[in-house]
């Protein structure tokens, strides 16, 4: 390895924790609303067409359909078979298939793992107050955390 690739690498590694200390941690006694089931994505045959939140579906944006989540949530989406990890914007509704719990775009099923081939997976998907971009938001997800169904 060049000396000149030392430097930025070794000013990365001794500044990395520094910023990441910069992160403002959640609560400890955040209420945070978490559902497990079963997720699916849409892609193609919506890519295009007017989401419930009135923005156009990209099938490759970070975005997904939630029945119970508020539009406009931020929520982290995990597959419970391989760790892996999205955060997502609900801009939609659905699933409307039974015991699915979240239809995340195709790009953002990608980056959990999965494909046309699986089709499914099981996921938990947690919404924090914290991460939430409006006032009303964080008090609706709160909501949702306390009584799941009640905070859309």
């Amino acid at each position: 390895m060049s000396a000149k690739a030392v430097v930025p690498l070794a000013a990365f590694l001794l500044l990395a924790p520094a910023a990441l200390a910069n992160q403002p941690a959640p609560p400890p006694d955040e209420p945070v609303a978490v559902d497990k089931g079963e997720a699916s994505f849409y892609g193609d045959r919506f890519h295009g067409k007017k989401t419930a939140s009135g923005e156009v579906f990209d099938k490759n944006a970070p975005t997904a359909a939630s029945k119970d989540l508020p539009l406009g949530t931020k929520a982290e989406v995990t597959n419970l078979e391989n760790g892996k990890s999205t955060e997502v914007t609900i801009n939609d509704r659905g699933p409307y298939v039974d015991g699915r719990i979240i239809d995340l775009s195709e790009g953002s099923a990608k980056k959990v793992g999965i494909t046309e081939e699986n089709g499914v997976a099981p996921v938990v998907v947690e919404a924090r107050p914290s991460d939430q971009p409006t006032e009303e938001l964080k008090r609706k997800v709160e909501q949702e955390a306390k009584e799941p169904g009640n905070g859309k």
